[in-house]
């Protein structure tokens, strides 16, 4: 059999399949007899909401391939409960109004088991309350606070990502103790940005600084220079957090602005997100610091998991394609989908789910979740799943530009990124 990895790793696919679905070496069997155990051959559905287009068609694509990806290894090592995992996709568009359609799609169409994989805030807002409504239980990959906030409902769950007020409550006291005290937020104007204005400033106080100024961008928005003049003249740190596909205009526009005498600049990854970090225009970003939920480049002690996980969903060393240099990678968060996936799995297992009757079951058994150990399951690292708020906690990373990559100068601990409850989803009703 063809070897996953390096040989110095000493760790080959078959190997990888066992960590993985902890079922040596199903994936050698033909596709009968893999699943001829279970008590029905019908596949698990998974409704797959993906943005293959509007604002979040580049996050979609790769969440396309990681979520494949997954589902692979996981039916090659015997599915769930012995049976496959078919993957339904339907695209929202990156729109709340058409999030709340296939939902309604994949619970009343495709007889789907679950939602599961979207991230744009505003498409989690529109389509959860009607997932909530049918029933169908909703795996979200979204980062927003919106589910453990208390906003939405108990068939809606987020354990494969941290969310916007864990990373910022982690970054914030590196902010102030390594680059200033001074801070100007830049930020999108909605839902993600939200979260980043609403948890930024109380968070900045608590270190020991101060939040000068909040701007907020449109997200139709293609120039950005006239924005960069409120600015204030003490800033010590600029903190940016934009997302589409001008992302790239809006980071060459901040360098040209500030040139060379520039205050210390800390972005969240989601500003340059499939985009290379060596691209012409961007060579100001040199010295820079980025939040990245998954460093984007293998570094020094980059795990086995992690090369597992990058060699499945077929992804380099630098964080792009293997098969296109150019196209760059949502290494930052599509790992969300692969995780997710796993604690499905595992959820589903532990309740012997069988069917839509299950639902509840296989909620109360992700609910029941704690310690989520780093493997090849969890490559991002260790987590801690908050059965009551139904949000994930792990450790977030901090990485300097240097020579056009990334390279990660700090680890927060999970304990970092802890915050006291605001809701209790297992007190709800089904």
């Amino acid at each position: 059999m063809t070897k996953l990895f390096k040989p110095e790793t000493g760790l080959t696919r078959r190997g990888a399949l066992k960590t993985v679905a902890g079922a040596a070496g199903a994936a050698t069997l033909p596709l009968w007899a893999r699943y001829a155990q279970a008590q029905t051959s019908e596949p698990i559905k998974v409704g797959f909401q993906v943005h293959r287009t509007g604002i979040g068609a580049a996050y979609g694509r790769w969440y396309d391939r990681t979520t494949m990806a997954a589902a692979k290894l996981i039916n090659e090592a015997g599915g769930i409960n012995g049976r496959p995992v078919e993957i339904i996709a339907e695209d929202d568009g990156t729109d709340p109004k058409r999030g709340a359609e296939v939902i309604e799609k994949f619970a009343t169409q495709h007889g789907c088991d679950i939602g599961f994989g979207t991230l744009f805030s505003h498409v989690v807002i529109g389509s959860a309350p009607r997932a909530g409504e049918l029933k169908l239980p909703y795996f979200v990959v979204s980062e927003g606070h919106h589910v453990a906030s208390g906003m939405l409902n108990r068939y809606t769950l987020q354990p494969g990502i941290t969310d916007v007020k864990s990373q910022v409550s982690a970054m914030a006291p590196f902010i102030t103790e390594t680059l200033g005290k001074k801070v100007t937020m830049i930020y999108p104007d909605y839902g993600f940005g939200y979260d980043h204005r609403d948890n930024l400033k109380p968070a900045i106080e608590a270190a020991g600084g101060e939040v000068l100024e909040l701007i907020a961008i449109p997200p139709t928005e293609t120039s950005f220079t006239k924005h960069f003049a409120k600015i204030p003249r003490e800033t010590e740190v600029i903190y940016h957090v934009m997302v589409g596909p001008a992302v790239l205009t809006f980071v060459k526009e901040m360098g040209e602005f500030f040139g060379p005498s520039r205050p210390e600049i800390f972005g969240f990854i989601d500003s340059l997100e499939a985009v290379d970090l060596a691209s012409p225009g961007l060579e100001f970003l040199e010295g820079t610091y980025f939040w990245e939920g998954h460093p984007r480049y293998a570094q020094e002690d980059q795990s086995e998991f992690d090369k597992l996980y990058r060699e499945a969903v077929g992804v380099d060393e630098n964080g792009a394609s293997v098969s296109d240099p150019k196209d760059v990678s949502t290494y930052a968060h599509m790992f969300g989908c692969w995780e997710t996936l796993y604690v499905v799995k595992a959820g589903m297992e532990a309740a012997g789910y069988a069917g839509p009757e299950d639902r509840a079951k296989l909620i109360e058994a992700v609910e029941a979740m704690t310690e989520l150990p780093a493997s090849a399951e969890h490559p991002q690292g260790a987590k801690i799943f908050n059965g009551k708020t139904h949000q994930v906690f792990g450790h977030q990373y901090i990485s300097q530009g240097r020579e056009g990559k990334l390279v990660k100068v700090h680890t927060t601990s999970i304990e970092d990124t802890f915050y006291p409850d605001e809701v209790d989803y297992t007190t709800q009703a089904f």
